[in-house]
């Protein structure tokens, strides 16, 4: 029988085992809110007096940071055979990788998918194999991936007058003009997986550090993308709606203010093929990218022998030496200790607006905050734990990624659709992004530090309400927020020549920084790539990029 008939049998038989369920009235669930790195971020800009360091330690190398780019930093030396390193974790265990569990239910609190990576992205290919997920061909054009991780069917749906469609992109019930005009956008993105430029590189590639520098395609750097969809003759609502969507999820922010390259680049840099999988197949768990973040942890513990290298604290200031930089760091605790590391390099991989408060002056690489810094979007996660399932509108039954047409946010993902069982599990839980993209980033960072739990959780909740009604509080018993006020870099018009973030992906001395935000906008292939970038430079190896 196919996955997606024996779901489609599973959820029939689930809705009639729990139709008797029933909540004698509407209750909206009190959020508990997390605000993960604010107190210390905040404590950074405004100059918080911290306590004397009363210990000291000596590391060959200090990892400042314990997100995807600081956990590939360490993978990678580790799996070399250099041993003499620590990560110095910060506020919060795998950044914009963290996840959550309750009533043994795990859910992401940041990413939750990784697309099957391209041939180019040899470097999380090489992750994926070392952690099973890749079974067989890491290096070919199609490997064979654990099955368990393959998002299963059905995928994704959209919400659009009252009836769930397959797929995201709107097709049905269109005019044949507005058809005809999908069908050149996606014949067009197809062409360009392929394209090269006069250097002979692919003009869009993942690593954007090896995508072709013709000054030809770079040029659409200076149009946004809706600008040259305008230009290219592309009219459809539906097509800009679509496109606008996929910039406000993956760079939390509008189409009206992306790069075109970058636009461009969202789709035609995604070419990665897998042996027992469908193209534009993705990698996804309940806890979403914790698990890789998870496995990073552990084999850099296998390949040490002990988890000392994972140190708790936050980094206050990095000094430089005689002896090679000085860190200071925070440790956690009822009662603050400050201690400090004394290392031969020292690798921020923390984002740069965190980078420049630590550093003496990170003007000193050539990047200047006031002039080169990215926009960066604010970010709402948010967990629902749901007790059984609300009733649907017809159509597509529940998908892995579920949208709303016209919504306020961008959706909603179901953490325990990788589970497959007979029924759906009693419990799961629906997690619903939103980057608040219709405001500037400055005013909703000012609006959700401001906002009260009942504001959050309306906003939280407003495309969940849209797909469900007033009814879904009545499977809604739990929901967690997860503020993330700088969650990523957009990739705004010029991002691909800014100097300041060109001159910090040079940097080989005694301070090294691996952060995506050095490829201005942020996913995970981009932060484990100057990570892996990083260890190299330490080992003495040539980055890829030239």
């Amino acid at each position: 029988m196919r996955r997606r008939s024996f779901l489609l049998g599973a959820a029939t038989a689930a809705a009639a085992g729990t139709a008797g369920y029933w909540r004698s009235r509407i209750v909206e669930t009190t959020p508990d809110v997390r605000y993960p790195g604010m107190q210390a971020g905040h404590a950074l800009r405004d100059g918080a007096p911290w306590p004397p360091p009363t210990a000291s330690r000596q590391h060959g190398v200090a990892i400042l940071g314990s997100g995807v780019a600081g956990l590939s930093c360490a993978w990678k030396l580790a799996r070399e055979g250099y041993t003499d390193f620590i990560v110095v974790q910060g506020p919060e265990f795998g950044g914009n990788a963290a996840a959550g569990r309750r009533d043994g239910l795990d859910y992401p609190l940041g990413a939750h998918y990784l697309p099957l990576p391209s041939l180019a992205s040899s470097h999380v290919r090489e992750m994926l194999a070392d952690f099973g997920i890749i079974e067989s061909g890491a290096g070919e054009l199609r490997p064979y991936y654990d099955e368990a991780v393959l998002a299963h069917s059905p995928q994704e749906r959209l919400l659009r007058d009252g009836r769930w469609e397959d797929g995201l992109l709107p097709m049905a019930g269109l005019p044949e003009a507005e058809l005809a005009q999908h069908r050149r956008f996606l014949a067009l993105v197809e062409r360009l997986r392929t394209e090269t430029g006069s250097d002979g590189r692919k003009v869009f590639s993942i690593p954007l550090a090896l995508s072709s520098r013709d000054p030809a395609w770079r040029a659409l750097d200076a149009l946004t993308f809706k600008q040259w969809l305008e230009r290219e003759g592309y009219s459809s609502a539906a097509l800009h709606w679509y496109l606008d969507y996929c910039c406000r999820d993956d760079y939390g922010a509008r189409y009206d203010v992306v790069s075109a390259w970058a636009g461009l680049h969202y789709f035609a840099s995604r070419d990665g093929h897998a042996a027992n999988a469908g193209e534009g197949a993705v990698l996804t768990w309940p806890g979403g990218l914790s698990v890789l973040a998870d496995r990073m942890r552990d084999a850099i513990t296998r390949k040490l022998g002990h988890a000392g290298w994972l140190v708790a604290g936050t980094a206050l200031r990095v000094q430089d030496t005689a002896a090679g930089p000085l860190v200071t760091c925070l440790a956690p605790g009822p009662a603050p200790a400050a201690y400090t590391v004394q290392t031969r390099r020292t690798v921020c991989a923390m984002p740069l607006f965190v980078a420049q408060r630590i550093l003496p002056d990170i003007r000193a690489y050539g990047y200047d905050p006031a002039v080169h810094a990215s926009s960066h979007a604010p970010w709402m996660v948010s967990n629902f734990i749901m007790d059984g399932y609300p009733a649907e509108a017809p159509g597509e039954p529940l998908s892995w990624d579920n949208v709303v047409y016209g919504g306020r946010a961008l959706g909603y993902v179901v953490s325990t659709h990788q589970l497959l069982r007979v029924a759906p599990s009693p419990r799961s839980v629906f997690t619903a992004y939103h980057a608040l993209s219709g405001q500037t980033p400055r005013a909703a960072r000012d609006w959700l530090a401001a906002a009260s739990p009942d504001a959050l959780r309306a906003e939280a909740a407003a495309d969940l309400v849209a797909a469900y009604g007033k009814e879904f509080w009545r499977r809604a018993r739990a929901l967690e927020i997860t503020v993330r006020g700088h969650a990523m870099a957009s990739p705004l018009c010029g991002y691909l020549s800014n100097p300041g973030l060109a001159a910090l992906r040079d940097v080989d001395g005694p301070v090294l920084f691996a952060h995506a935000d050095l490829s201005g906008y942020s996913v995970f292939e981009e932060a484990a790539w100057w990570g892996v970038v990083a260890a190299g430079r330490i080992l003495g190896q040539a980055p890829a990029q030239a």
